[in-house]
């Protein structure tokens, strides 16, 4: 059997810090990781920079509920629901993931969880475990499971590196330089011809 095993910012959503930024005018909440790689270092930037603000949980959760995934990400998951079983393996927030999964019919959803307080304000995350996607690529293929896998970030390479294959999707200039390694493609369409080279299934668009 083979797994799908997608990131889901920026492959499937939009980077939803990006878009609170955008929304609040901070542009310091625009870093992802592609910018910095140490997941922990950037989220303290970003739990710092809300409480500079005063912003909190809802906060985000009203710019959330305005967001809508990708132009033709349902019609990419629906194809692969049909071709694969699909995991989204993701470091966002069960507390932000809720409405925009909704939207993609509920695949499955590996993240993480965000502590607040009864404010609202955010005063901590509790990460899953240490490297998460890599994890998890490790304990699929412990099942007997090939993994195909896709992400666009730092946060996602070693994700990329475990599974039997792994594809960069409309990732910045320089995780495609420093991971030449991997595939590089920009369109829904060159992502399934992808899924397809990788399978052993001979699968067909």
């Amino acid at each position: 059997m083979e797994l799908a095993c997608l990131d889901l910012e920026g492959v499937l959503i939009p980077e939803i810090w990006i878009g609170f930024a955008e929304k609040t005018g901070i542009d310091e909440l625009k870093a992802t990781t592609r910018d910095i790689p140490d997941y922990d270092e950037l989220m303290k930037q970003r739990l710092a920079i809300l409480d500079q603000h005063n912003l909190g949980l809802p906060d985000i959760q009203k710019v959330i509920a305005t967001m809508a995934p990708l132009p033709g990400a349902n019609d990419f998951v629906e194809w692969l629901k049909e071709r694969f079983q699909l995991i989204i393996l993701s470091d966002t927030f069960y507390e932000f993931s809720h409405p925009l999964m909704r939207q993609l019919d509920f695949p499955t959803l590996f993240c993480h969880r965000l502590v607040a307080n009864e404010s609202g304000a955010i005063v901590d995350y509790k990460l899953r475990q240490q490297d998460p996607k890599r994890q998890c690529v490790k304990a699929f293929h412990g099942l007997n499971f090939r993994v195909i896998a896709a992400g666009d970030s730092y946060n996602d390479t070693t994700m990329l590196s475990e599974a039997d294959t792994g594809i960069l999707f409309r990732a910045p200039d320089n995780v495609i330089a420093e991971f030449p390694q991997f595939p590089s493609v920009t369109s829904y369409d060159e992502l399934r011809q992808e899924f397809c080279k990788a399978s052993i299934r001979n699968l067909s668009l």
